[in-house]
């Protein structure tokens, strides 16, 4: 569990930020020789290719199945999907939609006497920058009951309850607006937690299991659904947006682009927050403790410039060289045995009703391949 000397050296921390008038934090947060400054402008359009050859399990006969994430998140500000289509040799190929967040996939059976059960599918999309001014609120149209609803409810490993609830009203106790806890949640986020190297994939996303250790640990999954898990018990919507990165970054942060046309390992997962007047308002904390751990030459402080810039513009703006794919949680394969699983980003398959492991594609067999389609 955190500590008190760790919460409070966090809230003191946290309170000399928040001090500080966000114009003024733009200009102390905004170093010489590194710029991070995602703003909306140019559309970029791509295509993705993921290719499956299902291993066989040994010693294990039967159907091999699979499902794989289709970009389906749609937004007309930053992110459009385009058409999917595929080649294969399964018997059947059919894109289902999850009933509650309206995650898309592809789901794939193969004959039980395939020897070779392949698919190959092609994704196209166009995305750019996104930054929202939080110093102008304009007039925006409010978020649906039906979605609210959605944005602020608890999930399986995301409750709201508890040491979260607990946690999210000790970050926000002297805060008033919806802007001023989404920040100061944002802040503690980025204090508080690490970037975990050992972590496998991007995280399993269990926020009272990472609260309760004390050890705030973790890689995207984790650090960002534990931001939305706590803005949601301050009574804000939030989500998670699960994607992966597509090209390299235009800021030259290596640790924040696909620095290779193969992506296989490239997953990541971002979050948003609704505000009243600006709308869904970009957000990724766990991108900062990133730069942090990884940004060359690597482990660099918190006042390091190229740190001080990411953070700066995470809270507001990130950059549009990434697929969305969903904002789903909770899903449930149609047609698998299996267990739910907490979020759709890798690519599933079974074999004989036994889960292959997504976060190995080299043992799986999978590559997902990005390129930039000119204008």
């Amino acid at each position: 569990m955190t500590s008190r000397r760790e919460f409070l050296k966090a809230g003191a921390a946290l309170a000399a930020v928040a001090a500080v008038p966000h114009h003024a934090l733009a200009q102390v947060a905004a170093p010489a020789g590194a710029v991070f400054a995602p703003q909306p402008g140019k559309w970029r359009n791509f295509e993705v290719v993921t290719t499956l050859d299902i291993a066989p399990v040994e010693g294990k006969a039967g159907p091999a199945q699979a499902w794989v994430p289709l970009p389906s998140y749609t937004a007309a500000d930053w992110f459009k999907p385009g058409e999917s289509r595929w080649k294969t040799n399964a018997a059947t190929a059919k894109v289902e939609t999850d009933p509650h967040y309206g995650a898309q996939m592809l789901h794939l059976t193969w004959a039980e006497g395939e020897k070779a059960p392949t698919v190959e599918i092609t994704s196209t999309f166009a995305t750019r920058d996104r930054a929202t001014d939080l110093s102008k609120p304009g007039t925006v149209a409010p978020l649906s009951a039906e979605d609210r609803a959605l944005f602020l409810a608890p999930t399986d490993l995301v409750p709201l309850d508890g040491i979260v609830k607990a946690t999210s009203d000790k970050i926000t106790a002297d805060k008033t607006s919806d802007v001023e806890k989404a920040r100061a949640i944002y802040e503690w986020v980025v204090e508080n937690t690490y970037r975990n190297a050992a972590t496998r994939g991007c995280g399993t996303g269990d926020v009272a299991s990472l609260l309760q250790s004390g050890n705030l640990g973790g890689k995207c999954a984790d650090l960002n659904a534990l931001y939305v898990g706590l803005v949601r018990a301050a009574g804000i919507p939030a989500r998670d947006l699960y994607g992966i990165r597509v090209a390299p970054s235009a800021f030259g942060y290596k640790s924040l682009g696909a620095n290779s046309p193969t992506i296989s390992k490239a997953q990541h997962c971002r979050a948003e927050v609704w505000l009243d007047g600006f709308g869904w308002v970009a957000t990724d904390p766990a991108d900062v403790r990133k730069v942090v751990l990884e940004e060359p030459p690597g482990k660099n402080a918190m006042d390091d410039a190229k740190v001080l810039a990411a953070r700066k513009a995470l809270f507001g703006s990130w950059e549009g060289n990434w697929l969305a794919y969903n904002d789903g949680h909770d899903i449930a394969l149609p047609g698998s045995s299996g267990p739910k699983l907490g979020f759709l980003m890798y690519p599933q398959a079974e074999v004989a009703s036994l889960r292959h492991d997504c976060l190995d594609p080299d043992a799986f067999k999978y590559t997902i391949k990005a390129s930039e389609l000119s204008a």
